[in-house]
């Protein structure tokens, strides 16, 4: 279980910003981040967690755009620096949307990247076991079938020698 966020000081909240951008090359994209965290530096806030998400679909066309990279920021700030953050972040080239949000007191973070990972390997594995048991099945099934088979041959063999005398 991942620990529960507790606030340093009385005087900072936490904050989770989530930023969609376009696919970009590496170096922009690194460059685009650096940009986005130096935001928040400036506002002396500080990074608790970050989230990488990587590239997802879009639910609709932004910017003629069908699919986006995603990045969650979870920082602590002071209150005062989020609508200057907002805004800045509003006109920042190559970001398509964000959204700024106050967790509830309690919230706990969790790394969804690494739980999508570990989701898509562990559904892999079922998806495996699956066809294995489809596989037995269908073996089972021509295994009965085969035995089938070989039981009317036998009966008609039978009622053959019998007709015969």
């Amino acid at each position: 279980m991942t620990p529960v966020y507790v606030p340093t000081s009385e005087d900072v909240r936490l904050y989770e910003c989530a930023v969609l951008y376009p696919i970009l090359s590496q170096k922009d994209e690194q460059q685009l981040q650096k940009e986005i965290e130096a935001l928040f530096t400036e506002a002396a806030a500080t990074l608790v967690s970050k989230d990488v998400w990587g590239r997802r679909g879009i639910a609709y066309p932004i910017k003629g755009q069908m699919e986006g990279c995603y990045v969650v920021y979870y920082y602590e700030m002071d209150p005062s620096k989020v609508k200057e953050i907002d805004a800045q972040l509003r006109i920042m080239k190559n970001v398509m949307r964000h959204l700024m949000v106050k967790p509830p007191k309690d919230y706990e973070i969790v790394n969804f990247a690494e739980k999508y990972e570990k989701w898509l390997k562990e559904r892999e594995t079922v998806e495996q076991r699956r066809t294995r048991e489809k596989d037995e099945e269908v073996k089972e099934k021509l295994a009965k079938k085969v035995q089938m088979q070989a039981k009317r041959g036998a009966a008609e063999k039978k009622v053959k020698t019998e007709e015969k005398p």
